[in-house]
């Protein structure tokens, strides 16, 4: 059977007749076969909400890593191949600390995410390469205020006042564009991250296989366990 790119699909430097780079796009479909990933933003800061998406009662939660800290002020959400998503993370981290070596001075979060975009796109450029098939919610606050960015794996990144990757993005968007508002607090962003996340897995939230990261002036941190499950049960019953 001829392949669906018909030969165009076996290099990244090669372009189909209508403009395509199949491997990129191969690349995006690995990002929504991904466990949901949310952020947005509230009054004082950012939050980052993810679905571990637990397949086996024997996987320890804590073993799976969906949210990293970057920097004091920068922290990031994976969705798609894990493995992917941790070289991206270690360069991040070594960009925070050359920056802060260069210029005495943390990094600006717009200037993380081009560079970690740029190093992206150039997985799409030369051959003997693959793109990374992983989408990234870079999210910090600097002296510039809030911000939260979505990348591709072809390196393209936009901002945005909430977002999403991951399976279920489009449920998750859909939900925020008919709810997010500006100045909202911590407690209701968590709230409304939350409900988003549900209504994205169409089920009630596993409380063991939530994580919700908090990027604001006092800097990064992740909600613990006991924290996480008083959010969640704050939620009304989706399903009675």
């Amino acid at each position: 059977m001829q392949p669906s790119g018909r030969g165009y699909d076996h290099g990244i430097t090669t372009f189909s007749p209508d403009g395509r780079l199949f491997q990129v796009e191969y690349a995006r479909e690995s990002v929504k076969r991904g466990t949901t990933t949310a952020g947005l933003k509230f009054r004082d800061g950012v939050i980052l909400v993810v679905d571990k998406r637990i397949s086996s009662r024997l996987i320890i939660p804590e073993s799976i890593e969906k949210v990293y800290k970057i920097d004091d002020h920068i922290g990031f959400a994976t969705s798609g191949l894990v493995a992917d998503a941790r070289q991206l993370v270690e360069r991040a981290r070594v960009q925070c600390q050359v920056n802060r070596i260069t210029y005495s001075a943390s990094i600006p979060v717009d200037t993380m995410a081009k560079r970690i975009c740029d190093f992206k796109q150039s997985f799409t450029q030369y051959g003997g390469s693959r793109p990374f098939g992983t989408a990234l919610l870079i999210a910090g606050v600097d002296d510039n205020g809030l911000h939260l960015y979505e990348t591709d794996p072809s390196g393209a990144y936009q901002s945005y006042h909430a977002g999403a990757i991951g399976k279920g993005r489009a449920t998750v968007i859909e939900y925020f564009e008919k709810n997010w508002k500006a100045n909202l607090t911590q407690n209701a962003s968590i709230k409304m991250g939350l409900e988003a996340l549900r209504e994205s897995l169409e089920a009630e939230l596993n409380k063991d296989a939530v994580e919700i990261a908090v990027i604001d002036g006092s800097g990064y941190r992740v909600l613990d366990r006991a924290e996480t499950i008083a959010q969640i049960e704050k939620l009304k019953p989706a399903y009675d």
